[in-house]
């Protein structure tokens, strides 16, 4: 039987890399047999572009990619519809779905002036303090202070606090998600919105493309819901963040990398 057409969209920290130590070699396997089946791999995060591009390399990877929480799409060497608004620029054809960086930290700042030293953003922050909070590399941190259509940030307020943020965020028509160790503000923009956009362009060439998506925390969830195969991996050993009361999801049964890696090679011995 000749393989059906797959696509995969996947998180990255604590999914696809090692909540701790941002290896994926616990994944090798199934990296090995995408590759070989020629299935697209579309990381779809919240690190930056610059982030994406180096893991990429890692990855071997030559797929269009989701940058912030669904900020933009960047589609390398592709053609698109023509009705699509994107920017044909370093390589990329890049559709934008979030606010501007610039225009976003204007947003911030308005937030910040209402809870102080409460709230602390990636702008505010010195590589080092940045190394200190991730455990990233200095070349990572620096990677991940590029940041383009979105602001995550360290919040140390009370449920009270907490609820005051989200409907601030609210009246000033943004989104908080929350991921593995920040709160982030962005736009109208979100993982499902950037995936849908990647989807079509492959079925206008495939209408038979099944879709998987891959992921840990909350702000995964309009990923996973876009798609056809919604896997979530552990968030612990204790479980699924309080998340696992989706029917149509698959749950791994490992943390990260290692659950990434036992889910997709179920799915690809299914999906044959």
């Amino acid at each position: 039987m000749k393989n059906k057409k797959l696509i995969i969209f996947s998180d990255l920290d604590g999914t696809l890399l090692d909540h701790n130590t941002y290896s994926f070699d616990a994944a090798t396997e199934a990296l090995k047999r995408i590759r070989e089946r020629g299935i697209p791999l579309v990381l779809c995060s919240s690190k930056t572009r610059a982030e994406i591009e180096m893991w990429r390399k890692r990855l071997d990877n030559n797929a269009p990619f989701i940058s912030e929480n669904g900020g933009a799409v960047f589609i390398p060497d592709a053609k698109i519809r023509k009705d699509r608004n994107y920017t044909n620029k370093e390589g990329y054809q890049i559709i934008e779905l979030g606010i501007r960086y610039v225009e976003l930290i204007k947003q911030f700042k308005i937030i910040k002036d209402i809870f102080g030293n409460k709230i602390k953003g990636f702008s505010e922050m010195e590589v080092a303090e940045l190394i200190d909070l991730t455990g990233l590399s200095k070349e990572d941190a620096v990677l991940a202070k590029k940041r383009e259509y979105s602001e995550p940030f360290l919040f140390n307020g009370t449920k009270d606090d907490k609820k005051e943020l989200e409907k601030t965020t609210r009246r000033l028509n943004l989104n908080l998600t929350k991921g593995g160790r920040f709160f982030c503000l962005l736009g109208d923009n979100d993982k499902g919105k950037a995936v849908n956009i990647i989807s079509e362009m492959y079925r206008e060439k495939h209408p038979e493309l099944k879709t998987i998506a891959i992921g840990d925390s909350y702000n995964d969830l309009p990923m996973l819901k876009a798609v056809d195969i919604p896997v979530l991996v552990k968030k612990s050993k204790e479980g699924y963040e309080g998340i696992d009361s989706f029917s149509n999801f698959l749950f791994a049964s490992k943390v990260g990398p290692t659950g990434w890696n036992e889910a997709i090679l179920k799915i690809l011995q299914i999906e044959t």
